[in-house]
């Protein structure tokens, strides 16, 4: 099985990064969702926006992430959202009771 995984900014409205992220999401790649979304914080970003439609895994990993990357945006009085989930990201993150939280 790949490993792949490709997070592509998409230009947004003022304010907003948008990310669309295809692939899985594992703790062998987790760190590259991180990274982008880190410097995107980094560059003044406080609103981001996640496509996940076309993620067909996502591991505690990936959670751990999605989960810091919320909490920084909502200490800087940003958002951080989950738009157009995958059946799998839709089912992982309803698992674990974060589903109403994260998917917009």
């Amino acid at each position: 099985m790949k490993d792949e995984l490709e997070v592509i900014m998409k230009s947004g409205e003022p304010g907003i990064a948008k990310f669309v992220v295809r692939g899985r999401i594992n703790a062998t790649n987790a760190s590259t969702l991180e990274d982008k979304l880190e410097d995107s914080i980094q560059a003044g970003t406080i609103n981001i926006l996640l496509n996940m439609s076309q993620v067909d895994y996502l591991s505690s990993s990936g959670i751990r992430i999605i989960l810091k990357i919320y909490k920084e945006l909502n200490e800087l009085g940003g958002k951080f959202n989950i738009e157009f989930p995958s059946e799998h990201v839709k089912n992982v993150l309803g698992l674990v009771a974060l589903d109403k939280m994260l998917i917009k």
